[in-house]
């Protein structure tokens, strides 16, 4: 199946045929990136299948993590930095081996007028992303790190659709702005609770959790 076909129920037959003209398709490896914090952004993307993770740099150079893209899903910061002009804020890394269409930016503004579709996807997209990044800050501001590190896990496991998540402390320690030593000691208090089992650079989540 053509990529776009994938995109059927989102938008309509004429909108379709653009994208079919104007986007290509991407292959990105496990850890590959797409697009980097001060790179210009050119492009729109849309995940056929695969997950990408977007974060961004706090003052101290740490990264946060800030929301995963999914299959039929976009990027909210893409869209603003578009509209804006304005180079990339944050870092969209392949989670996962993953396709993604990518559409020019220049076709934007005139989608936004020309099809309800896409500005019903593009406004959709934001109040997503906006809503999920509320959870985070409420998760940072309310919620103990041990609290936060299950969240972490339940999503990861939700994204990938696996109960293995292959992943070392020193990343997850880097999502939840930690450090390795502190995710590592709540990960082995876990294990301990049954909860999870721990592997080199995986972990296996149980029913428990």
């Amino acid at each position: 199946m053509e990529p776009w076909n994938k995109f059927s129920e989102l938008f309509e037959a004429g909108l379709l045929q653009e994208i079919r003209k104007t986007a290509r398709e991407i292959a990105l490896k496990e850890g590959e990136h797409l697009l980097n914090i001060g790179q210009t952004v050119r492009a729109i993307p849309i995940v056929v299948s695969g997950t990408l993770k977007i974060s961004r740099l706090d003052e101290a150079g740490h990264e946060l993590f800030l929301y995963y893209i999914r299959p039929n899903e976009s990027c909210a910061m893409t869209f603003t930095c578009c509209m804006e002009q304005h180079s990339s804020e944050i870092r969209a890394v392949a989670e996962e081996d993953s396709r993604v269409l990518v559409i020019p930016t220049a076709a934007m503004d005139s989608w936004m007028q020309k099809y309800p579709s896409w500005k019903s996807f593009v406004m959709r997209t934001i109040r997503m992303r906006f809503n999920e990044l509320l959870t985070m800050i409420d998760q940072v501001a309310f919620q103990r790190l041990d609290e936060r590190l299950v969240n972490y896990l339940k999503e990861k496991s939700k994204t990938t659709h696996s109960k293995v998540i292959h992943t070392s402390h020193e990343q997850i320690a880097i999502d939840l702005s930690s450090s390795r030593e502190v995710i590592s000691r709540l990960l082995k208090r876990l294990e301990q609770e049954r909860k999870v089992v721990l592997y080199r650079n995986e972990i296996k989540l149980l029913s428990q959790l």
